[in-house]
């Protein structure tokens, strides 16, 4: 059986190659925003955006967060732990 080269396949091969090339450029695009880091605003520089006037018609009031403490306590350990049969 000799081989012949069959035209008919190289056309779909080339449109898969053009979706797949597509699709990951629009991913690319898609996540293009978790390569930033998130901009922090105070409470008074959210009152004024999108933010503030959703909370407010809400009903929520937007408020400074408290500063953290010079020297955190440290968590306490959970006790051990009791065998269920002490036998």
């Amino acid at each position: 059986m000799p081989y012949h080269q069959d035209g008919s396949r190289i056309v779909p091969a080339a449109i898969s190659l053009v979706i797949a090339i597509a699709c990951a450029i629009v991913l690319t695009i898609m996540i293009s925003d978790r390569w930033h880091e998130p901009v922090l605003k105070s409470s008074n520089q959210a009152e004024h955006e999108t933010t503030g006037s959703a909370a407010n018609k809400a009903g929520a009031k937007l408020l400074p967060t408290d500063p953290k403490l010079p020297i955190e306590p440290t968590p306490s350990a959970p006790g051990p732990v009791q065998p269920s049969n002490p036998n």
